[in-house]
């Protein structure tokens, strides 16, 4: 996507508000563990990201527009948000749990969903 070809939304018009990306759950662990192995599973995590890309118009243009964020990371949070509705900073965590080799399965995951959105969106 061209970096100079930016979409901007107003943020209570992004999906990922109603589905906790930015918000706060009651038991952080439980909801740890949870991210964890969500985030582990790169298949089942890629299927999430998917479904980001194809439901979050505002959301993905908003972010996936923008050359200057971690296009990578904003899907991941925002699929594991859409998934079980657990906030982006947990997620962040969780990240620090996983193997080197769940990471590198995970970010091939995110850049598949990112242009697989590019070509839907072109």
């Amino acid at each position: 996507m061209n970096d100079l070809f930016e979409i901007w939304h107003p943020y209570w018009l992004w999906e990922e508000l109603d589905f906790n990306m930015w918000g706060f759950v009651d038991s952080r662990q439980e909801w740890l563990k949870k991210a964890i192995e969500l985030t582990g599973d790169h298949q089942l995590y890629g299927s999430w990201m998917i479904k980001v890309a194809d439901s979050w118009k505002y959301s993905c243009e908003h972010h996936l527009t923008k050359m200057y964020i971690n296009r990578k990371a904003w899907i991941g949070h925002a699929a594991v948000a859409l998934a079980i509705q657990c906030p982006e900073d947990i997620v962040r965590e969780a990240w620090g749990h996983l193997t080197r080799e769940q990471q590198d399965l995970a970010n091939q995951q995110a850049q598949n969903a990112i242009e697989y959105w590019e070509r839907k969106n072109a």
